[in-house]
């Protein structure tokens, strides 16, 4: 019954628009994740100093772009809600405001890498080595954290419009270029003398600076993009910056409370030594792999739902919330099955025997992600920014972290501990979420009636 309400055929054309959105950012996300591969990887290959400072820098970076990127994304749902209620004045200016804002948090987030970096690594008691590799692969990276932030904006017209397969394809060609650009700048070709791990940050500086013009230049020349652009202007707008903050703000803390509670877990696994941490490594670099299925499930489903909603659609709005997370479990339930069935290869992908226990953990917190992602979508789409806000407060520092203390330390279930607590926090997580999707489910059959 569940897979057969999915074929009836009135529900065909939203499923198709939603697949058709969905897996252009999927292939997107795993671009990006093969970019940070090549990073990782290469800098392995030049020395484990390179590694190690790669690995330190990288963590920083990623719990900063989480953070303020988070804020940005707010331009998704907000051009998505204007792009259904047909107000391209409005596109436009949130553009504006966003760009703005974009250049407020690279002279803050630069300056205050300046400031706080070289003493914060130095308080880390890293070998000469290490902390040199670490503090120039940060500012290789801050090269291009000007672009990066733009890129995310430009980038939340070009999917809000349904172009996802165009992102799709500047990603896939900036790949292999970021690819290259760390093989010479590594490793020291071309006449270019070898940088190792700072050579992987300035890779990734100068990739963003290409991805950005790329999508400057998509926007600048093709239609419909620049039919947006008409009367953009980056002169800050309070009025609009307060509605692009109150969206903005409550996201980019979510989504750092989601993320930065796995560096939280890796500090307490530590504990247990170099074998353990190595396979929790693997384990969470496999279950952060699967779990760009649900993000990008969540990431279309603003679109969809955002667009929908823009134009008082509201039982399209109904229809794509339930297809949306119907197919996202259904699909989840075909990942998960094959997991289960393949754990022997995976563990072999990874040389890694200790993850077996935290890979057979892992699939029961991504089926629950499969429910708590595309809801966060759905409601991302609604501009009910609040309520994931504090259902990821709760499930992850409410509930995972304090529960795997206990775990750990009074109930001695060592490493695992942590893993458990993901799997009841991510649970109470999509409960929660599922509570609020029906109250909006509700307030839109009333809204329906009675338009």
């Amino acid at each position: 019954m569940f897979t057969f309400s999915l074929l009836q055929k009135e529900n065909r054309a939203p499923i198709k628009r939603l697949v058709k959105i969905m897996l252009p950012l999927l292939v997107t996300q795993l671009a990006i994740m093969g970019m940070s591969f090549c990073d990782t990887a290469m800098s392995g290959q030049a020395s484990g100093s390179d590694l190690a400072g790669v690995a330190i820098g990288s963590n920083v970076w990623m719990a900063v772009h989480t953070g303020l990127g988070g804020i940005l994304l707010a331009a998704l749902p907000l051009i998505a809600n204007n792009l259904g209620a047909n107000r391209p004045q409005t596109v436009t200016e949130i553009l504006g405001q966003g760009c703005f804002l974009a250049g407020v948090f690279s002279f803050v987030l630069l300056s205050a890498g300046c400031i706080v970096l070289p003493n914060f690594y130095g308080s880390l008691g890293l070998t000469p080595s290490v902390y040199r590799i670490a503090l120039f692969y940060s500012a290789g990276v801050g090269l291009g954290v000007l672009p990066f932030f733009v890129t995310a904006i430009l980038r939340s017209l070009v999917d809000s419009l349904g172009y996802t397969r165009l992102t799709m394809r500047l990603y896939l060609m900036t790949l292999p270029i970021n690819a290259l650009l760390n093989y010479v700048l590594i490793f020291g070709k071309l006449g270019l003398p070898p940088l190792g791990g700072i050579g992987a940050g300035l890779a990734t500086g100068l990739t963003f600076w290409l991805l950005c013009l790329l999508y400057c230049w998509v926007v600048l020349t093709l239609a419909p993009f620049k039919n947006y652009l008409q009367g953009f202007s980056l002169r800050p707008c309070f009025s609009r910056l307060r509605e692009y903050l109150s969206v903005g703000l409550p996201m980019g803390v979510s989504i750092f409370l989601e993320s930065s509670i796995f560096a939280v877990m890796a500090f307490f696994i530590a504990k247990f030594g170099t074998a353990v941490i190595a396979a929790h490594q693997a384990a969470i670099n496999f279950a952060s792999l699967i779990y760009m299925v649900p993000y990008s499930f969540s990431l279309s489903l603003t679109i969809c739902v955002g667009v929908e909603y823009g134009a008082k659609n509201f039982q399209e709005v109904r229809r794509y919330a339930s297809l949306g997370l119907r197919l996202s479990l259904l699909v989840a339930t075909c990942y998960t099955l094959a997991e289960a069935c393949n754990i022997d290869a995976i563990i072999a992908l990874y040389d890694q025997p200790l993850a077996r226990t935290f890979l057979i953990y892992s699939l029961f917190w991504q089926y629950s992600d499969a429910v708590a992602a595309p809801i966060q979508g759905i409601l991302r789409g609604l501009k009910d920014v609040k309520a994931p806000f504090y259902s990821s407060l709760l499930a992850y520092w409410g509930i995972c972290l304090p529960l795997g203390l206990v775990l750990d330390y009074l109930v001695g279930q060592g490493p695992y501990a942590y893993w458990q607590s993901i799997i009841l926090g991510v649970a109470a997580s999509a409960v929660i979420l599922s509570l609020r999707l029906h109250r909006w489910r509700k307030k839109l059959r009333e809204e329906g009636s009675s338009s």
